[in-house]
């Protein structure tokens, strides 16, 4: 299979490749190009899983070679980057080894599975870029990986936030961008929980998105960047993962559709896999003692949002603080009683915080 004929998922969508297999791609061609004198127009190399597949190459010359990343359908920052291999023998009696230049990044803080220092080459890409090189020559050699305008593309990224600074990161545990891949965004989710761990946090700022990210960084300015973490619709992954490597503390904040979810015990709150419960939202409004238009606001339609706007013109607030406070309970149950969690909701624009309430660690 060709790099220009990559698959499709069951929904379409075209599958793409990931800077590891580029990198390793690009490293071969090279490799091949000192071996030889010539680079190759083609190179193919394997996946983790076994499967081969063939990159159009550029040759800049015959030991440093291109090959352009395509991400299939996926929104990918990293599509149509330059990944670049330059190669040159290993002095005698060394192994080979990997380093980086302009565009791809060096690790400056630990908790990323990588010694600091080194550059941001995942531990499965690194094995593919070893084997390729291997199918190339049997001789050690010194690989140097540099991106164009990577540091570019880093900045849309949580790179920065990780402390991988200077450039894009080689990624990829299978080989295959898939488009939309949840998969990806859990891993990206536990990555940043475990480097803020691995730098001594001991409290994490939970958003879903941009917008309650923002506010998040508004209402702890105490917190390090690295202790802010955009979990999306994977709150319960993150709760656990934040307990088990010792954090205490949490901050969630978020709008009333997602708190509402949480509120309910849902903690993987995509809007395809769950739905705001209409009567548990008349039930807390019951509990504050709303008025009746307000209690009725729950379940004339399917969404949060109207229940949250009929409160928030009838300036009726309760019923989003009892909310919160049912939202942190379940967290804190979720995590086993192992961490104070607070939750805050704030409006549609991230601006002001509606409600906030929160409950302590078990014990």
């Amino acid at each position: 299979m060709t790099a220009t004929s990559s698959p499709r998922t069951g929904a379409g969508l075209r599958t793409g490749w990931t800077t590891g297999t580029c990198a390793a791609a690009a490293a071969k061609a090279a490799a091949l190009g000192l071996v030889g004198g010539a680079a190759p127009t083609e190179v193919e190399v394997a996946l983790p899983g076994g499967r081969r597949v063939r990159f159009a190459v550029e040759a800049e010359s015959p030991r440093r070679c291109v090959v352009v990343k395509d991400a299939g359908d996926d929104p990918d920052c990293t599509d149509g980057a330059r990944m670049t291999a330059e190669v040159a023998w290993a002095p005698a009696g060394t192994a080979t080894a990997l380093g980086n230049g302009p565009g791809v990044g060096t690790v400056t803080r630990p908790g990323l599975g990588l010694p600091v220092g080194v550059p941001a080459i995942n531990p499965v890409p690194r094995r593919m870029i070893l084997a390729a090189l291997a199918e190339a020559t049997p001789r050690p050699v010194v690989v140097t990986f540099s991106v164009p305008g990577g540091e570019a593309m880093a900045g849309k990224t949580t790179n920065a936030r990780l402390g991988i600074l200077g450039g894009i990161s080689i990624l990829g545990t299978t080989g295959v961008v898939r488009p939309f891949s949840t998969a990806s965004y859990r891993a990206s989710v536990v990555q940043q929980i475990d480097v803020a761990a691995a730098n001594g946090a001991d409290a994490l700022a939970l958003a879903t998105g941009s917008r309650s990210e923002a506010a998040a960084r508004r209402l702890h300015p105490e917190l390090p960047e690295v202790c802010l973490v955009e979990v999306g619709d994977f709150t319960g992954i993150a709760l656990r993962r934040a307990a088990a490597r010792g954090v205490r503390r949490v901050a969630f904040v978020g709008m009333v559709g997602k708190i509402a979810k949480l509120a309910a015990g849902v903690m993987m709150t995509h809007f395809h896999r769950s739905r705001v419960d209409g009567d548990l939202l008349a039930e807390a409004a019951r509990q504050a003692g709303a008025p009746a238009p307000v209690v009725a606001a729950a379940t004339e339609t399917a969404t949060a949002r109207h229940f949250f706007e009929v409160c928030d013109a009838a300036g009726v607030t309760g019923p989003l603080v009892e909310l919160c406070r049912r939202a942190a309970r379940a967290c804190a149950d979720h995590a086993g009683g192992a961490l104070d969690v607070s939750v805050t909701m704030v409006d549609f624009d991230g601006e002001r915080v509606v409600a906030t309430a929160g409950c302590g660690r078990a014990g």
